[in-house]
């Protein structure tokens, strides 16, 4: 079964470019996004072969997310 889905998060300047240099298709090949800007928007779509190619390409996404809003606090901070 193939499953699909969708994060969709505030654009700043940085996000586009930082998953930029993130690997598209993860290490088993077994799932891959896409980063899409819309407007003041970016989309992640994301594809996986299963549950747990699935569970695993969000959660790298996520912790890169969390990464970013973490730093970009800091920066604000100074």
């Amino acid at each position: 079964m193939k499953y699909t889905a969708q994060i969709i998060a505030k654009n700043d300047i940085h996000l586009e470019k930082i998953f930029q240099a993130e690997e598209k298709n993860l290490q088993n090949n077994r799932s891959r996004y896409e980063v899409k800007k819309s407007g003041d928007k970016v989309r992640f779509e994301i594809e996986a072969e299963d549950a747990v190619a699935l569970k695993a390409a969000l959660n790298s996404i996520a912790k890169v997310l969390q990464v970013h809003e973490k730093t970009s606090g800091v920066c604000k901070n100074d």
